[in-house]
């Protein structure tokens, strides 16, 4: 089943996104990302901004998609939106280095070809 128009352009938003996380923890390990407020800051929009994409793909381009962790995505978002004082800065960058690159596989190949 192809994908609805809405459905690529979030899942694009979705990969350009964290492909900017990645790129952004290139330079820091933990301790250096926890003292840097603004890259907290960064480090928190971003995340805010791919589950924000992912709250978008329709019911259909999530079920086309399965191997992604649609809930998990939106619920960070969730708290990164509504939490902001209870945000866990340690588990954030976690999951900007271990989880967001095989996010990233799995969108390239969620994506129809361009």
């Amino acid at each position: 089943m192809p994908l609805e128009d809405r459905d690529a352009a979030c899942l694009w938003d979705m990969l350009q996104a964290a492909h900017e996380a990645v790129e952004m923890m290139e330079h820091y390990d933990l301790a250096a990302f926890l003292e840097n407020r603004v890259m907290l800051r960064a480090a928190e929009r971003i995340v805010e901004i791919i589950g924000e994409s992912a709250r978008h793909v329709s019911a259909a381009g999530k079920e086309a998609s399965p191997d992604i962790p649609w809930h998990q995505i939106i619920g960070q978002r969730n708290i990164l939106a509504h939490e902001y004082g209870h945000i866990d800065h340690e588990l954030l960058y976690k999951t900007i280095v271990d989880d967001i690159p095989e996010l990233i596989r799995r969108l390239e190949a969620a994506l129809p070809e361009i």
